[in-house]
């Protein structure tokens, strides 16, 4: 009994055509893989999805297969019954990764970085002896790798041999390479006095042969300081731009500190010179008119260690 059911329903799915469906052929594929599969070329291919059927068209370009070829090639792998869904012929492309000088250089400076010769906030200018046309690689996660550089640090020429997927020859470079790193420069024309913050500077690479002879500052280093002077947009900072911003400035009043154990004494005075935190600063006590020399401990205040013997005489 169990038999007979069993037969029926084959039966009944062979005969409402739900049990294999006929493979349906697509109006238009695209493929990665040199090979173009039954699964490639029709809907519900089923078992012989992996089949292959023909060569594809070298990666970035596009053939028309007709429906005469494609039912030769079905019937060398055993199929013989398909949908052609009224179709002529199909439109076959083949996807491809696009090769270009970019590319060659970011491999280029990956090699690079995994020797030690450029590390963070290094960057690589590539010039190629010869222009290098763009080329359609196969659709691969390294469609391009390097084989071998050879670089000259002195002088900055290379030679570089790339493989490059689905060409049989390898790719032969030349060309200089110039290492840069990243320096800090404004961003807008800012006056003297300005101090600076993240948001006034923009890292833009050089050659690292300049910033080599010339020494040019970290971001850290200029970040907090102020300008010495009238700066324009665009221009690149150097060490000698920025300065420690001032606690007291010319001319400004101050109360002079004087501390010995718990005694403080203090008394009005005014800066003739400025300071930054912890500097040396002349200051005019205004009571004797006496100019001394004493610290700046913060904005309005300066302090004195003279001897008590001295101290009358601030």
């Amino acid at each position: 009994m169990i038999l007979r059911s069993a037969i029926a329903t084959f039966a009944g799915l062979l005969l409402s055509g739900s049990a294999w469906a006929t493979p349906l052929l697509k109006a238009e594929i695209v493929v990665t893989a040199p090979i173009v599969t039954v699964g490639d070329m029709f809907e519900a291919a089923g078992a012989g999805a992996e089949q292959p059927l023909f060569r594809a068209p070298k990666p970035g370009t596009t053939g028309m297969v007709s429906i005469s070829d494609i039912g030769a090639a079905l019937a060398r792998v055993g199929i013989s019954d398909f949908e052609n869904g009224g179709l002529d012929g199909v439109r076959v492309t083949r996807a491809a990764a696009v090769v270009d000088e970019r590319v060659l250089s970011d491999l280029i400076a990956a090699d690079l970085a995994g020797r030690g010769i450029i590390t963070d906030g290094m960057t690589v200018d590539t010039l190629f002896s010869v222009p290098v046309q763009p080329v359609n690689a196969e659709a691969v996660a390294e469609p391009a790798t390097i084989i071998n550089l050879r670089y000259l640090p002195g002088n900055g020429a290379f030679t570089a041999r790339f493989t490059i997927a689905g060409m049989e020859q390898p790719l032969d470079v030349s060309g200089s390479i110039e290492l840069m790193i990243a320096a800090p420069h404004i961003n807008a024309s800012l006056p003297a006095g300005t101090l600076l913050s993240a948001e006034n500077i923009e890292m833009r690479p050089v050659p690292l042969k300049f910033v080599e002879s010339t020494g040019v500052p970290r971001l850290e280093d200029v970040v907090g300081k102020s300008l010495v002077r009238q700066s324009r947009e665009g221009m690149m900072l150097k060490a000698s731009d920025v300065s420690v911003p001032l606690l007291i400035s010319k001319n400004d009043p101050v109360t002079i500190y004087f501390r010995q154990g718990p005694m403080t004494l203090t008394v009005k005075g005014q800066a003739v010179t400025g300071a930054a935190a912890g500097g040396m600063v002349q200051v005019i006590n205004l009571m004797s008119k006496r100019v001394i020399s004493a610290t700046a401990i913060s904005a309005g205040a300066v302090q004195v260690s003279a001897a008590p013997l001295e101290l009358a005489g601030l």
